[in-house]
């Protein structure tokens, strides 16, 4: 399968403006903000600067016009940047975001004054005019992010990362909106852990197709070591990993598995998958499918094992943040008597990209119970040492809502011989994070991504997707 690629971030952009401050600051400032986002490699959709007075928005009429403009490009538009080169109309600017319709994430931006133009001719006072519109956007019932510093000037490195991490809040909102995740099999039995509401995801705007074991198994074994499909398959296989010496039957079985869910994935439309993984697929098929699974994963199209669809929309979600592949991993084992480390593994189906190197191997656990000959496929090795942001999402349907937690933390070069796909994390305040997971009922499950997205992810799922999120390690995690 083709790696998944992603289009550029677009926003909607409104330029603030208020009569008796000076307009000639929202026509300079206008077009310094389109030549940052482009620098930044995001599209701006904004009023011509000659639609209005300076291409600003500070009448009842420039609020019309512009929420028309957003309204008619509502399909390419993911977020709305409200920037403030001088006080701006709050009103204007909250009624824009109302005509337009549109149900994005908005980031508030307002130019900061330079100390030595505050004569009558070139003061901004967008510092007090922020507040009036987020003022007014409270109102309204609209919710916003904010920029780190209250007012910062637009060519600036915080204003650049400002601006990076509110594109990837938006990539998320807009991805789970709108998400068709595909369930294949059913749960292990004894894992109830990853139980979850089809229902509360509906309403989320995240659909679940499913597909029994059996149509996989059905389709997958017509197919034959001939059919193109299956030879294209089996040379991706070993193009991702070394396969020398394995036998062939089970590298057929497991490349027809990977035509029948690609094939399955594209007839559904279907962004990511979770999978029953044991023991059904290896004692009536006869492989595990890690080495399917880490591909998908390796291709942005994330595959979570033993059905975790809770564990997938957050593989999903830390994907769409960084641009980078996803894993799902246990939070396993303690390091030592270090509070604030821990071992991750699975046994494994992580992508290529979050190792040191991989191999091929059987499934250490399983072969003692369903046989070796059965086992083969999984992508094992040492997770490399870098920053991640891990992830989890449970629904949670006796309060009838979606939960969720994020933080940061770093995989570390700490000594650790095992086997499967693992490595040792480092997170500040480790015994609080799990006693949290514990007292709150999450799974042993957690996604994790080779990025600092926790900001972004924290934005999209508490404040747009309006679930309740829990960030570890702020200030009060540190108390």
């Amino acid at each position: 399968m083709a790696r998944k690629t992603r289009g550029r971030t677009t926003l909607g952009v409104i330029v603030g403006n208020r009569g008796f401050f000076p307009g000639h600051l929202c026509e300079t400032g206008r077009a310094e903000i389109v030549r940052i986002l482009e620098e930044e490699g995001i599209d701006a959709v904004l009023l011509d600067v000659g639609a209005t007075k300076h291409g600003a928005v500070m009448t009842l009429d420039d609020a019309k016009l512009c929420g028309n403009l957003f309204k008619a490009n509502r399909d390419r538009i993911d977020g709305i940047l409200v920037t403030l080169p001088n006080f701006g109309d709050e009103k204007a600017v909250a009624n824009t975001i109302r005509y337009s319709g549109l149900d994005v994430p908005v980031l508030v931006h307002a130019f900061a004054d330079d100390i030595g133009k505050m004569g009558i001719q070139d003061r901004r006072d967008s510092f007090c005019g922020k507040m009036s519109v987020c003022n007014n956007l409270k109102q309204y019932g609209i919710p916003f992010t904010l920029t780190t510093l209250h007012t910062v000037k637009p060519d600036s490195a915080g204003f650049r990362a400002d601006l990076q991490r509110f594109a990837a809040t938006c990539r998320v909102v807009k991805s789970l909106r709108g998400a068709r995740l595909g369930s294949i099999g059913a749960r292990p039995a004894s894992f109830n852990t990853v139980r979850y509401s089809e229902k509360l995801l509906e309403r989320s705007g995240i659909t679940i197709e499913t597909l029994d074991l059996s149509e996989v198994f059905g389709r997958a074994n017509k197919r034959k070591e001939g059919d193109p499909e299956v030879r294209r398959k089996l040379e991706e296989i070993a193009a991702y990993v070394n396969v020398k010496g394995f036998p062939k039957d089970n590298l057929v079985r497991m490349a027809s598995l990977g035509v029948v869910v690609e094939e399955w994935m594209d007839d559904n439309d279907l962004s990511g998958t979770a999978l029953q993984c044991w023991t059904s697929m290896e004692e009536y098929f006869g492989i595990v499918p890690c080495t399917v699974m880490s591909m998908l994963s390796s291709s942005l199209i994330p595959s979570a094992c033993e059905v975790d669809i809770t564990g997938l929309v957050g593989m999903y979600a830390l994907q769409e943040a960084s641009g980078r592949p996803s894993a799902l991993l246990d939070w396993n084992n303690n390091y030592g008597d270090d509070p604030d480390k821990g071992v991750v593994f699975h046994c494994s189906n992580l992508p290529k990209e979050v190792f040191e190197e991989i191999h091929m191997d059987y499934h250490e656990i399983l072969s003692g119970t369903v046989g070796r000959e059965n086992t083969l496929g999984t992508i094992q090795g040492r997770i490399k040492a870098s920053p991640f942001t891990y992830c989890s999402i449970a629904t949670d349907d006796l309060n009838g809502g979606i939960a969720a937690y994020t933080g940061e933390g770093i995989f570390t070069r700490d000594p650790l011989l095992t086997f499967g796909g693992y490595g040792v994390v480092q997170v500040p305040k480790f015994q609080k994070l799990l006693r949290y997971i514990c007292e709150n009922g999450f799974e042993h499950h957690v996604s994790s991504n080779m990025s600092k997205v926790a900001d972004s992810i924290e934005e999209a799922l508490g404040k747009y997707m309006g679930w309740k999120t829990h960030r570890h390690g702020e200030s009060e995690d540190y108390e």
